[in-house]
């Protein structure tokens, strides 16, 4: 009974190491990129480099510019980078539109798109 009332109360402690910890401090995020009027502006890397910290056979690893690819992807990616400082406000959903559409499914009246007015992506023939 003494090792079972043990285990319960150390298991929460256990448990807390799973926890994810708050994001290190000086690393950056998606306000790193900028709005020049036109286009996004991708962050510079060179002001993203965290020298490192490691050492291998007595001469100092590369820093890293942690973020660097991944928001310079992001600013490319942008297809309306004005939303980065004029957002559009969310108009929400048509409740209406969307019940429609499930009921045309479950009576099997599915519409058809319209030749012309719709874009295939991905590979031909899937």
């Amino acid at each position: 009974m003494r090792t079972r009332s043990i285990v319960a109360a150390l298991l929460p402690l256990g448990l807390a190491g799973c926890l994810s910890a708050p994001p290190p401090v000086n690393l950056p995020d998606a306000r790193t990129i900028g709005f020049d009027g036109a286009r996004a502006v991708p962050p510079d890397c060179a002001t993203l480099m965290q020298p490192s910290h490691l050492v291998d056979a007595g001469y100092a690893r590369p820093g890293v510019p942690f973020g660097c690819a991944t928001y310079s992807n992001l600013a490319a990616m942008l297809a309306r980078p004005e939303d980065l400082v004029a957002p559009v406000p969310y108009g929400g959903a048509d409740a209406q539109a969307a019940a429609d559409a499930v009921r045309r499914y479950v009576e099997d009246r599915v519409k058809q798109p319209t030749p012309g007015k719709t874009l295939t992506t991905g590979s031909p023939g899937h």
